[in-house]
């Protein structure tokens, strides 16, 4: 599918990344995004629908507290944990059953991206990054 045009619509993002491969397939094996090389050698992606693309960018020191929140559309918080950790990546706040909205904060191997998801329980979870962010982040269903 083409991705859709108009004006205002977030289409590109640079992920501070300590060691390029490590994120990239983290975020390929998590949450299926497409991987592409740029002609300069630089590692891009295409989310998961392919609406949104951006590459990780190295020399761009992680923040210590959480900057922007953009959210990332999972179909299962606890099937996404476990990739996550399967992956290398570290859950630091876990999902709690009781919530409105099931989230679940985590660490990506680079310690460089953190993420969370929200929604309410009946919807499709949604992951929360906070780019550039060595602060935990969640994951909600």
């Amino acid at each position: 599918m083409p991705p859709t045009f108009g004006n205002g619509k977030i289409c590109y993002l640079e992920i501070p990344a300590t060691d390029v491969a490590v994120s990239s397939a983290f975020y390929a094996a998590c949450f299926g995004w497409s991987l592409r090389q740029h002609g300069d050698g630089t590692t891009a992606f295409d989310d998961g629908v392919g609406q949104v693309s951006g590459m990780w960018v190295l020399h761009r020191p992680p923040s210590t507290q959480p900057g922007i929140v953009i959210s990332i559309m999972v179909d299962s918080a606890a099937a996404t944990v476990d990739l996550i950790t399967a992956h290398g990546g570290q859950i630091v706040q876990p999902i709690d059953p009781n919530a409105s909205e099931i989230t679940a904060h985590f660490r990506d191997p680079g310690a460089t991206f953190s993420a969370s998801t929200r929604s309410p329980a009946d919807h499709p979870a949604y992951f929360t990054p906070l780019f550039g962010s060595q602060t935990p982040c969640c994951l909600r269903t």
